[in-house]
């Protein structure tokens, strides 16, 4: 069973991944918990140049989507699918609804082509069930308590933009569910449960 969580930043998706990952070992699964990108050493050193918040590196949106394709074909051949093979419950932060997302919808390459290049580098693996938590970018920009990286700091048009994106991907793909992370973070973990517990019956 696979699960990924996206959205916006500042809407929570590490605490309900926290939440969810406690209450699947508490459940007696075990749990594979990554990031993407990141979670390998590949994956690692192209996340610090894709965030990276100083101007020695100009990224083009192409570019920018390739390299995080990159990282992704790298964590689903070493982390993902090993662990799935293994009867694991994979939990990752983010997958490719965000490159859908922050490179077609908000950075404005064509989405066609995103999912295509997509399709290549995830090579059939695909979340069981992807949990995008929403929330007003006003809202979320107040629950930001920390600096800011590079995607984080395109302003709010863009960030606009994704949360568009997102609802608009939601609309035509029935294992993406939004839910409203206005709620108390008990209840958002409820609801994310509840669905996990039916995929996994």
């Amino acid at each position: 069973m696979f699960f990924s969580f996206d959205g916006i930043d500042g809407v929570g998706k590490s605490t309900q991944i926290d939440l969810l990952c406690q209450w699947l070992t508490e459940s007696g699964h075990q749990v594979t918990q990554c990031r993407d990108p990141g979670s390998t050493p590949l994956g690692e050193r192209i996340r610090e140049v894709l965030l990276a918040t100083d101007d020695a590196v100009a990224i083009h949106r192409r570019s920018e989507m390739l390299l995080y394709m990159a990282a992704r074909a790298q964590l689903v051949e070493e982390v993902i699918r090993p662990a799935l093979e293994r009867g694991e419950v994979v939990v990752s932060d983010r997958f490719l609804l965000a490159n859908v997302v922050y490179q077609g919808h908000a950075g404005q390459l064509p989405v066609a082509d995103v999912k295509t290049v997509g399709s290549v580098t995830i090579d059939g693996i695909t979340p069981d069930a992807v949990f995008v938590l929403d929330l007003p970018v006003e809202e979320a920009d107040k629950r930001m308590n920390r600096e800011r990286d590079r995607m984080e700091l395109q302003g709010d048009a863009f960030r606009r933009r994704l949360r568009e994106g997102y609802l608009a991907e939601a609309a035509t793909d029935p294992a993406v569910h939004v839910i409203s992370a206005a709620e108390p973070i008990e209840k958002v973990h409820a609801v994310i449960r509840a669905i996990a517990t039916k995929l996994m019956a």
